[in-house]
Formats: structure tokens, sequence, C-alpha cells
């Protein structure tokens, strides 16, 4: 086998500590190996950095070893040196390792060889945003525990409240609590129900008639000043992000039009997988380093069904799950039925058509509403629908998408 590079290194990334192995080709065909440490703070990379260049080395390769391989990366990204990010399970697949291999000299002799794969690292400005928008993330099930922390302490104290309202953290179901921790009695609680919560007093009253200790108390003030502040930074940081996608606008208002994403979804998907799709050769390799598959000790451990996953499939799945809930609650001559369903591929986004008499039913409740979203979406994003072309008219697509003729 020919090599393909002539100056390769291989780094074996840890914490403290960086093993490169670098692997130069003489003139005269011998291969010139040489190994050295460095350390793991800024001066040790500038000293890598400078080692590399004195090799006049053509590509890096490392294993994504936690998340210790990020500052190794944009310090040789700053220094215009290529480096490859490779997944640790395809390169324990490669056959013909010796023992007497570190891992280090492994990883240099695979990529001079051309036999790695760089996995998907997005532009800097991404990574970092990475950083916050995981974080934001992080904050959520934050708040989703207080919530439910705060439904087990007042169940706790005697208080019903979470069975009567179908959201205990309402406007009115919060002015409720809070007034329970300002001693109101139960007759002045249930004054505070608006809307659907203006049911029989009787009801209210019973359902805030509890023992509240002044223990309680002090976990649930404790508890609702948490909330407060989990959803004042999870704003701000909504409000940041969104301010961040002014460099991609357009990617970010095209992930919009499909059914389900906001602008918060919108924008946690484009962070995860960027703005450019000739990246990925396919739709499965775009969802592939989603999964939360987990590789460890050469051996792939499957995803706990406890266990979840924050990433962008996730992120779709949860949308996915919202269009289904919302086609049940739409009527029964617009709900989406199988006979003529077509898939349309807009740039690189899939989106799944469900036809009853010409009517597009994914996430919609009523019929206008219908109509302007398909036309919207066939003239915005240039769709192609693989079959003889209609006018894209309210009526048409109201009486029958197809011409006769065409099925």
């Amino acid at each position: 086998m020919e090599p393909i590079h002539e100056r390769v290194a291989g780094m074996d990334v840890h914490r403290m500590e960086h093993v490169v192995t670098v692997l130069v080709e003489q003139e005269d065909g011998t291969l010139l190996k040489d190994t050295r440490k460095f350390g793991g703070f800024k001066r040790d990379m500038r000293a890598l950095i400078d080692w590399l260049r004195s090799h006049r080395i053509q590509q890096v390769v490392m294993e994504s070893t936690g998340i210790y391989w990020k500052s190794v990366f944009s310090h040789l990204e700053a220094a215009g040196i290529p480096a490859l990010v490779v997944n640790a399970f395809h390169v324990k697949s490669v056959p013909g390792r010796k023992t007497d291999v570190t891992d280090s000299e492994w990883l240099a002799q695979l990529a001079r060889f051309g036999l790695l794969r760089g996995s998907f690292i997005p532009p800097k400005d991404l990574r970092e945003l990475r950083v916050v928008s995981r974080y934001r993330r992080k904050l959520g099930q934050s708040l989703a525990g207080e919530k439910n922390r705060l439904h087990k302490l007042l169940d706790d104290a005697g208080i019903k409240l979470g069975g009567v309202v179908s959201d205990i953290n309402g406007v009115c179901a919060r002015k409720m609590v809070e007034g329970l921790l300002a001693g109101g009695t139960p007759a002045e609680l249930a004054a505070l129900g608006r809307g659907k919560l203006k049911r029989p007093s009787e009801v209210l009253e019973a359902a805030m008639d509890g023992d509240l200790s002044p223990r309680h108390r002090l976990v649930l003030s404790t508890v609702l000043n948490h909330l407060h502040y989990l959803e004042r930074e999870v704003a701000r940081l909504d409000r940041y992000l969104i301010e961040a996608m002014k460099p991609y606008a357009w990617a970010w208002r095209l992930l919009q039009t499909i059914p389900g994403i906001d602008e918060i979804s919108a924008a946690l998907i484009l962070i995860e997988i960027g703005d450019d799709m000739r990246r990925f050769a396919s739709p499965s390799r775009l969802a592939k380093p989603c999964r939360s598959s987990s590789v460890s000790r050469s051996r792939i451990r499957a995803p706990s069904r406890r266990r979840r996953s924050f990433g962008t499939e996730n992120l779709l799945q949860t949308n996915r799950i919202r269009m289904r809930l919302a086609a049940r609650e739409m009527p029964s001559s617009c709900r989406p039925r199988s006979r003529f369903p077509q898939e349309i591929t807009a740039r690189g986004w899939r989106l799944r058509f469900g036809w009853t008499r010409g009517t597009h039913c994914a996430d919609l409740h009523h019929a206008r509403k219908v109509r302007r979203l398909a036309i919207r979406q066939c003239h915005l994003l240039s769709l192609s629908l693989g079959r003889a072309p209609f006018a894209l008219t309210s009526r048409a697509i109201m009486e029958d998408p197809w011409p006769p003729g065409s099925r």
C-alpha cells in the first residue's frame, strides 16, 4: 500500500499530558520516527506547534478523548496545521496492530496511509455556541427537576393542587402557591382562579387545604426562588442564542419551516449540525453523531432505555411526537392517510406529507392554515413534488393536489 502523506503525527491526548509521535519519510525511503511528550498548558501547546512546524507535518490525527481534544484542536486550527479527530472505535477496528506499538504511533501509521476518517467538527463559532446551548439544556433539565420537586412538596404537605389544575406552573397556580407562602386562606386562594380554573370553589378550597409546616414553607420558598432564577437564566440564554443566529439567518429560517420547530429548537439544531450539509454524505450520516451510543474499552455499549439523549436526534424526535399529538386533535376530515404519501426533499431537509382531499396534514388544525403553509413552503423552498406540476392555488390544494391522469 502506497502512503498518502509523507509527514504525519499521531497524538495520544490526555488531560495533563499529550504523547505525540511523528513519522517522516526520508528521501532514501527510510522512515524517521520521533516521539515526545508535552504538557497540557498553553505554553506546552506553543512548544508542540513549533515542534510540528519544524517537521513540516502535513496531517495530525488524534482520538476524541472526552473533552481534552478540544483545546488541542483549537490550537492546531489557529496555527493552520491540518488535524483530524477520529472515533476511537474506528481506530481499534482496523486490523494489523502490534502489541508493542504505542497509541500515538499507531494513529500516525493509520494517518500515513489514509485509513482514518475524521469526525465532523463544526467551525469555531458554532463550537463556542455549543457551550451555551448545552448549558441551556442543562438549565432546562434543572428547571424540570425543580417543578417535579414542587409537585412532591405540595403532595407531602397534603395540598392536592397538582391533581386539580392541569399545569401547576401556570400563572394562576403559581399565584396560589405564592399565596400559600403568604399565609392566605383556602377561600382566598381559590378566588385567584381564572379561565378554566373557575370551577366550583369547593374543589379548589379542598385542594388548598393542607398541613403546611414551617419546614415545608422554608423548602417551598427556596424552590420557588430557584424556579424564578432558572426561568430568568433560560430566557436570557434564549435571547443570546437568537441574537447569535444572525450570521446563519438563512439556515435558521429554513429550519423553522419544518412543522414543530420553533426559534429555539431551530437554533439548537443548527448549532449541533452546522449550516453546511455537504459535510454529510447522507441523512443517516447526519443523524449518526447524535446517537447516544458510547464507546468504552473497545466495545460499543448500547444506550440504556432510562438514559436520554439531548442531541439533535432527540430534538427531532420530540418535535415528531408533537406533530403526532397535533394530528390526533385535528378534525377527522383533515387527518393524514397513507393513500398518497409523498416525500419532499428541500436542501437536505426531508418533510413528510400525508394527503387527504389534497390537504397537507402535519401539525395544523385548520384547512385555511393548511393552504397557507403549503403555498408558503412551495414558494419559499422551491420544492419539487416529483410529479406533474399543478397550479399552487388555494382551490387546487383543497380539491386535489394531483391533476387528472397524474396518479
